[in-house]
């Protein structure tokens, strides 16, 4: 696969404007004339500072053709620029799903690290099976933490009553295992997750599975952080209101 946005070192003289990304040996696109000089100023960038900067604006354009050159970025040493990358393709939204999900790259940790971020931020269904393996088995805290907000987050409105009860089975499913991991954060983080995906959950079954879950978290005499049974206890009052209005509704 060519590269998709490549650092200075590695450019060869370009001569004819505008820039051109090339996606595949076979197929070079043409990018719009606003977001092509953006790029250029990430590819020409050479010090830290410059990088974050042609970052930020790039990332600022909010347009689908910066998508492959932000998540080049994510594979850069440079934590700040990568920040500003994530940013971008979440401001994208849907229309970066696909180019993250074929660039991920299984070999460069921070770059996954930063994809599963902006894939929880984007809430594409697209991205459950990376989020799902993240809060699994993922190395780092924060990266576990990202996946289990995005699982909780998922916009399933635009897919069929099987589609969506489908997926939101496997998020809960990921969701309650993620309740024994081993940090904190990571726990609190689920207790969100829970929170957000508890609208979406029609069976009955499904909805006291997550009250339990929430209910251990809660009263867990093992838990070290105070912060995630406060957490738990307040989603569970949340959840509560929200079900004795709905029920009030229903009666008139």
């Amino acid at each position: 696969m060519a590269p998709l946005c490549v650092r200075p070192r590695l450019l060869f003289a370009m001569t004819a404007p505008p820039p051109v990304l090339v996606t595949s040996a076979s197929s070079p696109v043409s990018l719009d004339p606003v977001v092509a000089a953006l790029v250029e100023a990430v590819q020409r960038a050479d010090s830290a500072l410059q990088l974050l900067q042609a970052t930020q604006a790039l990332a600022a354009a909010a347009h689908p053709d910066a998508a492959a050159c932000l998540v080049e970025v994510l594979g850069f040493n440079n934590p700040g620029a990568a920040v500003a990358a994530v940013d971008g393709l979440i401001a994208i939204g849907a229309p970066a799903v696909a180019t993250i999900l074929a660039n991920i790259d299984g070999t460069n940790y921070g770059a996954r690290a930063w994809a599963v971020r902006a894939l929880a931020g984007i809430g594409d269904v697209r991205g459950l099976e990376v989020l799902e393996d993240a809060l699994g088995q993922d190395i780092g805290p924060s990266v576990r933490r990202a996946a289990a907000r995005g699982l909780g987050q998922l916009r399933l409105e635009a897919l069929d009553a099987t589609q969506r009860l489908s997926i939101a089975a496997r998020c809960l499913q990921a969701l309650v295992e993620g309740c024994r991991d081993g940090e904190w954060v990571v726990r609190y983080a689920v207790v969100v997750g829970l929170e957000s995906l508890s609208p979406v959950l029609q069976a009955p079954a499904a909805q006291e599975r997550l009250l339990m879950a929430l209910r251990s978290l809660q009263a867990d005499p093992r838990e070290e952080a105070p912060v995630v049974q406060l957490r738990a206890g307040l989603a569970l009052r949340r959840l509560a209101v929200r079900t004795a209005a709905a029920a009030e509704l229903s009666h008139g």
